[in-house]
């Protein structure tokens, strides 16, 4: 009988704010401010503590991305995302080969499904696929 492993869920919310901030080189209170700002919704245990799934980890990756290298606000960085989720098109993936110069060149981009949904498949620190 084939076993699977329920850590490969990557909505199961499972990293404590300190583990999630490390993960992606943030403060604690920013990931907080992303909260506050409507940007990340982590879950909550019956105690109120916050957990942040992987899904929410790439979706933080992205925001840091923005805001870091693209000079996205966060007022901004929700536009995008209610954009992306509105029109259903890849608008983050087109921001991020556009920065790195992968547009025309043909190599692959990294995959997303769309912020919205927070099922990213690879940080826009992550080098595409040649």
């Amino acid at each position: 009988m084939a076993y699977r492993r329920p850590d490969r869920d990557s909505t199961r919310p499972v990293y404590v704010i300190s583990v999630a901030a490390t993960l992606v080189s943030a403060h604690p209170r920013t990931l907080r401010i992303y909260e506050d700002e409507g940007l990340v919704c982590p879950a909550r245990t019956p105690t109120n503590i916050r957990l942040y799934s992987e899904s929410d980890i790439r979706r933080i990756t992205w925001i840091r991305h923005l805001t870091r290298e693209r000079g996205v606000n966060l007022a901004g960085v929700r536009i995008l995302f209610e954009l992306e989720e509105r029109l259903g098109t890849r608008i983050l993936e087109a921001l991020y080969a556009e920065g790195t110069g992968n547009g025309s060149k043909g190599r692959s981009r990294p995959r997303t499904d769309g912020p919205s949904a927070a099922t990213r498949q690879a940080g826009p620190d992550e080098e595409p696929d040649s």
